[in-house]
């Protein structure tokens, strides 16, 4: 049996580890990924002789698949955990701590903002349940639902900032059903205001972590998943298409034009595991309805800025701090970074020696900071640090990583396009898809898509040979 996955991202190794669990060992199992390296989003350097994630950098606990798959490839016992320090956002020029009782900012107990909002804010916010019964018709863009019930300030200070962070997309144009699922349910049954819905969507304490990570870096996760499979880096699929016993890639190497032609890969099955661009352009023609699913989905591009500054350098205390689209700095102008994690002070793991901080630098349709080189990058990335902060000290070492388009914007009816791509899938025996595009851009939901694609896949495989 002979398998490609398209993609090398924790979603491609992922089905790839899976399948070789599925399949056994005598599976021809190829990952086959354009980039020079596998991870995608995942990517663990070295800054100031420290291993250090520039990419994502830590998963959610209360999810199960990544502490499942850390066990079961035996790195449970490198996983490390926040140490409590508080997170914080920039509102209204002021840095404050991030309230509890919310669900990415949507809240439960309208007390709990007292600290961030105005009293005229407040006083919106607290209104809300006393506002017309709210009832859901298929999909809505959050901004306006937020603005509507809430006024402008919770989702400028709070909402906008937190998801921001996650998918680097402003308030207005992310859509409530994927983003804010539990939400949505909540009203689908029976909750009459998103103050309800968030009181009946907040997670039961369990005294347990919220995020954990590897201390030698979330790289290691990827390095032990390529294990179950023949790698192909630098090699781009040019071309999907049907065979009579299956499908054939048709590949391109990064290389000079005179090269001999593209050679061909024939498989039995094959897992997308690639952004949204790529799926739309090798679904086409193949798989039209999903190629077009995936052309409506929009990517955004991010950075970040790592800084290792010197032993001793004293940081706020916080793990971090957020910043929502309308912060400004003193002269007016936009702070280049949407967050700083302070690294040191967030992980047990990276505290002594030099001390760590990384800046997060993007948002969906606006470029801003991203269009200046890695050296002005910094320097504006810094200046916003001393800025926010204080913090002036010289940078021991700086790593700036660059991510072009490969976050997905989950805009209004992203949970139906989604729908739409996996019931045009399903039709096409030993194809599968996966990846940040479909339920979540977090390392769990990648895990669990990669999962999900492999089942499928050994499913037709053994399916076919049974037959």
């Amino acid at each position: 049996m002979r398998v490609a996955v398209v993609g090398g991202g924790i979603s491609g190794l992922t089905a790839a580890h899976r399948l070789r669990v599925l399949l056994g060992p005598t599976a021809e199992i190829t990952v086959v990924e354009q980039s020079d390296r596998l991870g995608g989003k995942i990517k663990t350097a070295e800054l100031a002789g420290r291993r250090f994630d520039v990419g994502a950098e830590a998963y959610l606990v209360r999810r199960p698949e990544v502490s499942a798959l850390l066990d079961e490839l035996g790195l449970a016992d490198g996983v490390a955990h926040p140490t409590g320090a508080r997170s914080t956002v920039r509102a209204g020029g002021v840095t404050r701590h991030i309230p509890g009782r919310h669900v990415m900012g949507v809240p439960a107990d309208p007390a709990a903002l007292t600290d961030l909002l105005t009293p005229e804010g407040l006083a919106r916010v607290a209104a809300e349940p006393d506002l017309p019964p709210l009832t859901l018709d298929g999909d809505t863009a959050l901004g306006p639902l937020l603005r509507t019930r809430f006024g402008d300030e919770l989702p400028e200070r709070l909402v906008d900032p937190l998801l921001g962070g996650v998918y680097a997309g402003g308030v207005d144009a992310l859509g409530l059903r994927a983003t804010l699922p539990a939400i949505a349910s909540a009203l689908d049954a029976g909750a009459t205001s998103l103050t309800e819905a968030a009181a009946r969507s907040l997670p039961t304490p369990t005294g347990q972590p919220v995020f954990g990570t590897l201390r030698d870096g979330l790289g290691t996760l990827v390095d032990r998943l390529a294990e179950s499979a023949t790698v192909r880096l630098g090699v781009p699929v040019r071309e999907l298409a049907r065979t009579a016993t299956g499908w054939r890639l048709t590949l391109g190497a990064n290389a000079p034009a005179h090269q001999p032609p593209d050679p061909v890969l024939d498989v039995d099955a094959v897992v997308l595991a690639v952004p949204a661009p790529a799926a739309r352009k090798l679904l086409d023609g193949v798989v039209p309805v999903a190629s077009a699913a995936y052309g409506r989905v929009e990517v955004a591009s991010m950075a970040v800025v790592a800084f290792a500054l010197p032993e001793g350098t004293e940081l706020p205390g916080t793990s971090g701090v957020l910043l929502g689209t309308a912060e400004r700095r003193l002269d007016g102008t936009p702070f280049a970074v949407k967050a700083f994690t302070f690294s040191a002070s967030k992980w047990t793991h990276l505290g002594g020696e030099s001390v760590i901080v990384r800046g997060s630098v993007g948002r969906f349709g606006d470029p801003g900071a991203l269009k200046a080189d890695d050296a002005e990058l910094t320097r504006l990335v810094r200046a916003d640090l001393i800025e926010l902060t204080g913090v002036a000290a010289p940078p021991i070492d700086t790593a700036v990583t660059r991510w072009g388009g490969g976050l997905p914007q989950y805009g209004p009816g992203h949970t139906d396009l989604v729908a739409e791509v996996e019931r045009a899938i399903a039709a096409e025996p030993g194809l599968a898809v996966a990846g940040a595009t479909l339920h979540g851009v977090g390392i769990p939901a990648c895990v669990a898509t990669g999962t999900a694609a492999a089942h499928r896949i050994a499913t037709h495989l053994h399916d076919r040979r049974a037959g």
